[in-house]
């Protein structure tokens, strides 16, 4: 018996493999089905990450390295389990076991990488702190004046015995304006400050107010603390831990206690300094602030600032000249009075023109005694020779905005519209013309001020004294945040039946008192959007709004919708943009009024009842990332939409191309279809017909789309996994479309293999996403290049295979075609493994555009300007200079984990770049020399005009060789050591 014990183990070890290899062989099948069903789980998981990391990746953030980890881990799952079914599909008798097996591991696996990608947290990185932000500076008005005062404050600045410092002089003067320029210098004095926090302070003083905008600039939530003193301690340790910081508080009207605020007291030992801008001298001296004036402008800078906006020497002109003389003495040296005045009295031609206008502006000044309500009336003689009652409407409409606000121009227009300011035209374009044609007028009148921003894009802002002026004419009809708040507006007894619009946005409410139910019977629009911490809006505040058109909620915490906004039936316009806790809507059927509903943002789950019944809807947005199903046939029941977004982010909610192409006044569309053929479906049923913009995903994505800066694009198509190689007649580009992303299409070898690409005449921007197959951008054997060569930005991610940029077939030129990438500004590479040379020196030749290069993360790049081919040495020879490579517009060179990087641009070539602003490179340990040419001053290198700052590790600056040791010397003041950020 006591040899049966070793026999049934050998047994075992014998049999139980064969067990094994029988329990795999029969479940082969059942294992599969077993994968596909948990695979379809993770891919879902990962489109709903993408997704998300895409809404979160605004400019300057970057993915967390465990969420791409991820999402690539997960990509090369697919790859094996896709090997597997082909294994799979070839019949195999001997391989099933082995199939079986495999599968069985792989349900492993997916299971573990579903745990994994439950991230809670948020899937991006912050950008590294800044030590302020830039202003747009216009030219400082008054060359002396300006100069003089702007030299005092840096004297200040610069002076350790000057801690707090304010700048006092009447509105309008130019007092923030030479602020701006101070901030924007403090920020190049790295020595002296870490950092600048620029704050505009409201009117009147807001305690709170006030402590969550310096907050903010510090990325501190103050939200959860309701005390003054709890959140001013809470600020003060912040601060104190910053230290050598300035703060600059705009437009101050009252005197505070800093410490009260929250703001530590300046002093030698923290190295703070405290500026203030005020129009009232004793703000200053109650602050023991070292006071400043900014004083008029002398009489000559007067005379040639106007002569300047008038555009023409009216002074010379016999007819005009005394009036014109008496215009400018009536514009009392003030800048901006001239500013706008001259704008009103530009647009003048006949004498007449000018007596008339002339009476008019002797009535304005002497209908008060006051200096600063003569200012006033002197703007407002601008607001009243605006020609035109939408002009006036408009100008009335950016005065609900807060003080300073920056306006989006498209969000305004869209607002003048639901307003009934630009009136119902035949197409959107047509309004949209109309309402930026008004601004570009308000604009020309110096009574807007136009800016852009990369990220917010065009906007206006009005000068706290325009605005002022255009709130005195609009009360008793407006109420607007920041002159009267929440309890004013409920307090009935300060208002008539004149009330027509309140404002409250923005004022960081957090609760309405129930019970309250205002009687206003011609208010027509409530604007209550920005204050995130208002939670809930009582039934009663609507009750007796019977009048009410327009109603603003968005960007608030409102987890559910008052009941009484249901029964609104005179409303045309609800705006609920971000109100992500609001999970659910009820049904809509009594608003048939409705004509833009913007649920974008939101946390609903499902498309609002009685949605159908709204046949006025001209506006939709319903790109909520929740929102599962969008049922059938309700698009066809709502025919007149001209704007429809639907779940962009969602990898879920799928659009009919049947039911969107019944919506034959659509202009502006933004969805998914299932795939690349029902796109294709949609785009040929249009015919003639053209969307004014577009915003279309076709197929799942094999990773994020770039999100950040769409807005730069209003006719994008992305494009997820499919078969587009091969010539299909079947698939069709748009011929307008802008940009162009190909997101995991694993059969094109280049973008020359794209159907249709030959006929897009518009296209900027290409993107390519995991496109496994693709060795090269371009080829010249190809005949697809003509579309390609208007290419303003170009970015390859993840491609395994990339080679290189463009293909040079054996039996084509080994010179790269003229004009290949011609307009070419920004390139950015990502992950791309085997790519070894970024540009051939041939192709750079031609890329005189280029404004930005960044390349991370890929392994194999030795070289980001090749070394001259024979025939370019052949070319050399024959005069042409290789030597010094010029990229005459690079701004940004990024340089990101290139370990086998070992030149930018040759032993031999130095880079020409005067416009160069930022250089950054990390984790290039091979990388030995940075071949900047620099030009002479003095017999010494100078640095580029433009440079602003290099960042890199410490330790790679100091062993980088140099051609001329006096060029580190140059450079070395712009160093920044970021060792261990990246």
């Amino acid at each position: 018996m006591e040899i049966v014990g070793p026999i049934f183990e050998i047994a075992k070890m014998i049999f139980a493999p064969i067990c094994k290899c029988c329990m795999y062989y029969k479940g082969a099948n059942k294992y599969r089905r077993i994968l596909r069903d948990k695979w379809r789980y993770l891919e879902r998981r990962k489109s709903n990450t993408t997704s998300r990391m895409s809404a979160q990746l605004l400019p300057g953030k970057t993915a967390r390295q465990e969420v791409e980890g991820w999402i690539q881990d997960v990509e090369k799952l697919n790859d094996e389990i896709e090997a597997i079914e082909c294994e799979a599909g070839e019949g195999k008798c001997f391989s099933r076991a082995r199939i079986g097996k495999l599968a069985f591991k792989k349900i492993l696996e997916v299971e573990k990488l579903y745990q994994m990608g439950a991230f809670t947290d948020s899937l991006v990185i912050d950008p590294p702190p800044s030590n302020g932000e830039k202003m747009s500076t216009p030219t400082l008005i008054g060359e002396n004046t300006a100069e003089r005062v702007k030299e005092e404050i840096w004297a200040c600045m610069l002076n350790d015995d000057v801690r707090k410092i304010g700048l006092y002089g009447m509105g309008g003067i130019g007092k923030s304006t030479v602020m701006k320029h101070i901030n924007n210098c403090l920020l190049k004095e790295k020595n002296k400050f870490d950092s600048v926090i620029w704050v505009t302070v409201s009117k009147p003083l807001n305690v709170i107010q006030l402590q969550h905008d310096i907050a903010r600039k510090l990325d501190l939530d103050l939200t959860k603390f309701e005390d003054v003193g709890e959140r001013a301690a809470k600020l003060m340790a912040k601060l104190e831990d910053k230290n050598r910081y300035v703060l600059i508080l705009d437009d101050m009207w009252e005197i505070l206690t800093p410490e009260e605020v929250g703001i530590p007291e300046p002093n030698s030992a923290n190295g703070c300094k405290l500026v203030l801008t005020t129009r009232l001298r004793d703000v200053c001296r109650g602050m023991s602030c070292k006071d400043i004036k900014m004083e008029l402008l002398s009489k000559e800078e007067a005379r040639k600032l106007f002569l300047e906006k008038m555009g023409y020497d009216v002074l010379n002109i016999p007819n005009l000249k005394l009036m014109a003389e008496e215009v400018l003495e009536r514009c009392a040296q003030l800048p901006l009075a001239i500013v706008t005045i001259a704008a009103s009295f530009k647009l003048l031609i006949d004498d007449c023109e000018w007596r008339d206008a002339l009476v008019k502006l002797r009535k304005s000044v002497i209908r008060t005694n006051k200096t600063e309500e003569q200012v006033l009336e002197k703007l407002k003689f601008s607001y009243e020779q605006l020609k035109g009652e939408k002009l006036k409407q408009c100008l009335l409409h950016c005065a609900l905005f807060p003080e300073d606000f920056k306006i989006k121009k498209q969000e305004l227009v869209e607002h003048l519209i639901d307003e009934g300011i630009i009136e119902r035209m035949e197409s959107r374009q047509e309004e949209f013309d109309n309402g930026y044609s008004i601004l570009r007028k308000l604009e020309s009148a110096c009574l807007l001020e136009g800016g852009n921003e990369f990220y917010r894009g065009e906007f206006v802002k009005m000068h706290d004294l325009i605005r002022d002026m255009v709130l005195n004419v609009a009360s008793p009809q407006f109420m607007v945040e920041g002159h009267l708040g929440l309890k004013d507006f409920l307090d009935e007894g300060k208002w008539r039946e004149d009330l027509v619009k309140a404002s409250l946005m923005y004022k960081d409410i957090s609760t309405i008192p129930p019970n309250v139910s205002p009687r206003y019977p011609n208010l027509s629009t409530l604007l209550l959007q920005g204050n995130r911490s208002l939670k809930n809006v009582p039934d009663s505040l609507f009750e007796h709004l019977y009048g009410l058109k327009v109603l603003d909620l968005s960007y608030t915490g409102i987890e559910s919708l008052p009941n009484a906004v249901y029964s609104l039936e005179k409303l045309t316009t609800l705006r609920l943009r971000e109100c992500g806790k609001l999970k659910h809507v009820s049904s809509l059927a009594k608003l048939t009024t409705l004509r833009k509903l913007d649920l974008g943002e939101t946390g609903i789950t499902e498309v609002p009842d009685g949605l159908e019944m709204l046949v006025n809807l001209k506006f939709l947005d319903l790109n909520a990332p929740k929102l599962k199903v969008m049922p059938p046939g309700i698009l066809r029941k709502i025919s007149h939409l001209q704007y429809l977004t639907v779940s962009w982010h969602s990898m879920e909610t799928i659009v009919d191309e049947e039911e969107i192409a019944s919506l034959k006044e659509l202009e502006t569309f933004a969805g998914r279809f299932d795939d690349v053929d029902k796109f294709s479906m949609y785009i040929r049923s249009l015919k003639n017909r053209r969307l004014a913009s577009y915003q279309i995903r076709a197929g799942l994505l094999a990773g994020p789309e770039r999100w950040w800066n769409s807005y730069r694009y209003s006719k994008r198509v992305i494009l997820g996994k499919s078969n587009l190689r091969g010539g299909d007649e079947s698939f069709v580009l748009p011929n307008d479309v802008q940009s162009l992303e190909i997101n995991g299409c694993q059969d094109l070898r280049s973008l020359c293999d794209v159907p249709s690409l030959n006929h897009t005449s518009e296209l900027q921007c290409v993107r390519l996403y995991g496109c496994k197959g693709i060795e090269h951008v371009l080829s010249s054997s190809s005949s697809c290049t003509l579309p390609l060569l208007q290419i303003e930005e170009l970015e390859l991610l993840n491609l395994s295979n990339l080679r290189g940029l463009f293909r040079i077939e054996k039996a084509a030129s080994a010179w790269v075609p003229s004009d290949t990438f011609s307009c070419l500004k920004n390139i950015f590479l990502s992950r791309c493994s085997k790519i070894k040379k970024l540009f051939p020196l041939g192709l750079l030749l031609h890329l005189h555009n280029l404004e930005e290069i960044s390349v991370r993360e890929c392994n194999q790049v030795e070289e980001i300007i090749g070394e001259a081919s024979d025939e370019e040495e052949e070319k050399e020879e024959e005069g042409m200079d290789t030597t010094k490579i010029s990229l005459p517009k690079l701004r940004l060179l990024h340089l990101w984990h290139l370990p086998e990087l070992k030149t930018i641009c040759g032993n031999r070539k130095v880079i020409v770049c005067d416009s160069i602003e930022k250089i950054c490179i990390f984790r290039c340990p091979k990388l030995k020399r940075l071949p900047l040419s620099l030009h002479l001053s003095n017999g010494q290198p100078s640095p580029p005009p433009s440079l602003q700052g290099i960042a890199a590790d410490g330790q790679w600056w100091e062993s980088l060789e140099w051609d001329c040791y006096n060029t580190k010397n140059a450079l070395q003041p712009f160093f920044t050591d970021r060792a261990g950020i990246w």
